[in-house]
């Protein structure tokens, strides 16, 4: 028996007839167009409307809150430290940084820092006073505004300075980048070359006994507290000789024993032998044996010193 005809077949099949008939209406279009390149288009303008000036306050008010969140971050710091609000839940403020916000142990204090330096460049500020950019930005006239730093990085360098040479550093800064808010590079660079030009000159010489001022200097960590033998005078640092090696120290990063020149000899003598002594491969209770040795805050050796160092010397005394 034989199916009747599919109405859908015949439904589909007239569909195709449509779409093939529009496709070779449009194929006429197109080829009754002279030339297409000639073709002209139609682009409706979409006007952008100005600022109002509640939104010009407002956008500056947001701009300035940004520029300041880290600086702001500082300020808390300086209280939650000052004011020892940690003291409930944590022994220490580094603790409590590390565990609170995940701050390694120079972190906070570098924030602490950097807002000290920000508060002076607001200074530089004309016609308005720290608070009045967040109570009424509107009042700021856009030739009284001041390029300000934005991040921690920028301030860092700057951060050893008097007030008046961080100014100084800021501006030449903003003006090397353009005008715009510099680099902590560029920062750095003028810093280098306001210390340079400060720098009080090299007075100290070889054989002499320095100690290290670590402070804040990460590429002197472990080393804050150490003696060290002058070997070198450069323009702005020294070359000492330590207890496991010798290091370039900024001048800055030193402080003479002040020690005579027989006492100095002494310990240049000590020093010699430590190093001797000394390398990597040694176990730790040596290392810090010969740590605390060259911890030292006096020009000689204890007898219980002298015997430690003599019964090290033949176990493990490399030959000069």
């Amino acid at each position: 028996m034989t199916k009747p005809p599919s109405r859908r077949n015949k439904t589909t099949s007239a569909a195709s007839t449509d779409s093939t008939s529009a496709a070779n209406s449009a194929n006429e279009d197109i080829s009754l167009e002279k030339n297409p390149a000639t073709a002209t288009i139609t682009v409706t303008a979409v006007e952008v409307p100005e600022l109002t000036e509640q939104e010009q306050s407002d956008r500056l008010h947001l701009e300035r809150k940004v520029e300041r969140a880290v600086f702001e971050a500082g300020k808390a710091l300086m209280e939650l430290r000052d004011r020892r609000l940690y003291r409930s839940t944590h022994s220490t403020f580094e603790e409590y940084c590390k565990d609170r916000f995940g701050f390694q142990r120079r972190h906070p204090y570098r924030l602490i820092k950097a807002s000290a330096v920000f508060d002076n460049l607001m200074k530089m500020c004309p016609n308005w006073t720290q608070n009045e950019i967040e109570d009424d930005p509107a009042t700021v006239r856009s030739d009284q505004l001041q390029i300000l730093p934005t991040s921690e990085g920028q301030v860092r360098p700057m951060t050893k300075l008097e007030p008046q040479e961080q100014q100084e550093v800021w501006l030449k800064a903003v003006e090397l980048a353009g005008g715009k808010v510099p680099t902590g590079k560029i920062v750095k660079d003028v810093v280098q070359r306001i210390m340079e030009r400060t720098q009080v000159p090299n007075t100290y010489q070889i054989g002499e006994v320095c100690q290290i001022i670590a402070k804040d200097n990460p590429e002197l960590r472990g080393k804050g507290s150490c003696w060290g033998i002058v070997s070198q005078v450069n323009d702005f640092s020294c070359t000492v000789k330590l207890w496991n090696g010798e290091y370039t120290v900024g001048l800055q990063y030193l402080k003479s024993f002040n020690y005579l020149p027989a006492e100095c000899e002494q310990m240049r003598l000590v020093c010699d032998r430590i190093n001797r002594v000394y390398s990597d491969s040694l176990e730790e209770t040596v290392k810090n044996l010969l740590q605390s040795l060259g911890k030292l805050n006096r020009p000689y050796l204890t007898a219980v010193e002298e015997k430690l160092l003599t019964l090290l010397e033949s176990e493990y005394r490399r030959k000069p």
